[in-house]
């Protein structure tokens, strides 16, 4: 063999060792082992009332790219699914305050609308969410204005023992490890409070919705600093009326927060079935893909080399055998032939990881959220609530104003008032 045959032949059996190297890397499979369990942190002792906080968890962020929205294709390739994210954005709120609840830390925490005036506001955001994979930006704040989380990211793998039963999917999310460290780092924010700043974040609370409801009248029993950040100033008599009236308001407000909250729950028990199904086909399509895609690479990558190697073979015969060269000759056929249809295995492969990805987006048609119309009734006054939930609380905090106006004699804008319902 000359020495330019041994250098091709060198480098073809390079070509293809590093080829054949890559391959073996991306076939190399990992065990999957349980995932450990977080728990949230459980209270061992009474908290008094005036330091026990309450909280407001928001509505999600759906984090849908505004110039992708209209673009189902490059939205289901990030595997984004907007009529899930809309449900979602009330669904994980609800699993993260079902969290909160069960470890005894809190007062009363709610799904709160955004205009609400709570002690603790937990805001978040969608960065990833599928049935393989979570990922939230949380930020979380006082009355005061105090920022106890600000815009941290929590993400975790999905338990996958929790898909293997619809039992085991109801006993506990798959991302259940996610809400339990976000719970137990506002336990560790609030942990470092003194009781007289918990007890001052419960009186900036009060003394805020009342400077919202009269502002003229209570608006200088609250100062801000430089930092921006609400201290209590004065307090008001313990026995002023018109705290007394805005407390009475303050607890009507609540009972309409409390009936948000409770749509929200409505929701979530009404699609927790098909969404855990969702999530649980979901990882199931998303692993699919991800080995149809590996084994794509594979045959692709090992079909190519076969070509590669088959026009790369080096000349070994004498220029007279001629049945040298035949055998030769079938060789690289067969080699280029067989690299071919490896390629083309590694592109039906890609197809089959697509139709995955497409029955992840078929599945994701089948989630609306739409708040039922509702009829309140206070003081001899009815109101149609209409809209979304946060457009049906924002009604009713009209409603109280203009109740309040007219019971202080100050001026309000009216606001549609029905007729109470026919019997």
């Amino acid at each position: 063999m000359s020495s330019s045959g041994r250098q091709t032949g060198g480098w073809w059996r390079g070509a293809l060792a590093c080829a054949l190297a890559g391959v073996l890397a991306a076939c190399v499979t990992s065990e999957t082992l349980p995932l450990p369990k977080i728990q949230p942190v459980q209270a061992t002792t009474q908290i008094p009332d005036a330091e026990l906080l309450d909280v407001g968890v928001h509505l999600f962020d759906t984090n849908i790219p505004e110039k992708l929205k209209d673009d189902e294709e490059a939205l289901a390739k990030k595997r984004i699914y907007p009529e899930v994210r809309n449900a979602e954005a009330g669904y994980i709120p609800g699993l993260l305050r079902t969290t909160l609840e069960s470890s005894g830390q809190w007062g009363a925490v709610r799904i709160a609308p955004a205009k609400a005036i709570v002690d603790v506001t937990v805001d978040g955001r969608i960065i990833e969410s599928t049935g393989a994979q979570l990922a939230l930006a949380i930020t979380v704040t006082d009355s005061i204005g105090r920022v106890w989380i600000a815009d941290r990211t929590y993400e975790g793998e999905a338990d996958l023992g929790s898909y293997k039963t619809d039992a085991a999917l109801r006993a506990r999310d798959p991302f259940q490890n996610v809400y339990s460290q976000i719970a137990n780092d506002m336990l560790a924010a609030r942990t470092a409070l003194a009781s007289g700043d918990l007890r001052d974040i419960r009186r900036v609370t009060g003394l805020r919705f009342a400077a919202d409801f009269a502002p003229e009248a209570a608006g200088g029993y609250l100062a801000t600093d430089t930092q921006g950040l609400r201290h209590v100033a004065r307090l008001p008599a313990v026995d002023d009326p018109l705290m007394a009236r805005i407390e009475r308001i303050r607890e009507r407000d609540l009972a309409m927060i409390d009936t948000v909250n409770g749509y929200y729950g409505n929701f979530a028990d009404a699609i927790a079935d098909s969404y855990g199904n969702f999530r649980r086909v979901s990882q199931e399509e998303i692993e699919k893909e991800d080995r149809a895609r590996a084994s794509a690479r594979t045959r692709t990558v090992l079909g190519a080399a076969a070509v590669l190697a088959s026009v790369l073979i080096p000349d070994q015969c004498a220029s007279g055998d001629y049945t040298c060269r035949n055998v030769q000759s079938a060789a690289r056929t067969a080699g280029a032939i067989g690299g071919v249809a490896g390629v083309m295995s590694g592109i039906r492969k890609y197809s089959e990881a697509k139709v995955h990805a497409e029955a992840l987006k078929e599945l994701a048609d089948t989630f609306r959220a739409e708040a039922v119309p509702q009829v309140v009734e206070v003081e001899g006054r009815t109101l149609k609530l209409t809209g979304s939930a946060e457009q049906q609380y924002d009604e009713w905090r009209a409603l109280l104003r203009q109740i309040h106006a007219e019971e202080t004699g100050g001026a309000a804008a009216a606001i549609p008032v029905t007729d109470p319902p026919a019997e």
